[in-house]
């Protein structure tokens, strides 16, 4: 027998968005993305080159600024969506970077909040 594992889907985090489109934007991935982002992953965007990558607030290249979070999964290099302000989130369906602790995470929740996301 086969056993199947589901994971995260797109826009799997999303409880409620702005009309339209108006809570996305798009963005590429950073290079050097091992494997790939799950949706839901909380991003920060790099200063040289704007490219994105999990926020990690001990970086020091623009990532240790929340600034999205993943709309669908992807590796380096690719073009995603984003959610980048006014919509609701689950926060049990967030990803954040290996070894993030509780202080960190509070943290980017409220850098969320602070861009429209309210994490719920």
């Amino acid at each position: 027998m086969t056993t199947f594992k589901d994971g995260p889907r797109t826009a799997e985090y999303l409880i409620s968005e702005a009309n339209g489109h108006r809570s996305r934007e798009t963005g590429v991935l950073a290079a050097g993305i091992v494997g790939e982002l799950p949706p839901g992953s909380v991003l920060g965007k790099v200063t040289v080159g704007g490219a994105f990558k999990l926020y990690n607030p001990t970086a020091n290249d623009g990532s240790e600024v929340v600034a999205c979070i993943l709309f669908e999964g992807g590796g380096a290099g690719d073009v995603r969506t984003m959610t980048a302000r006014d919509s609701e989130v689950k926060a049990t369906k967030l990803t954040w970077f290996a070894g993030a602790t509780a202080n960190q995470i509070a943290t980017g929740v409220a850098a969320l909040a602070a861009l429209g996301i309210i994490v719920r």
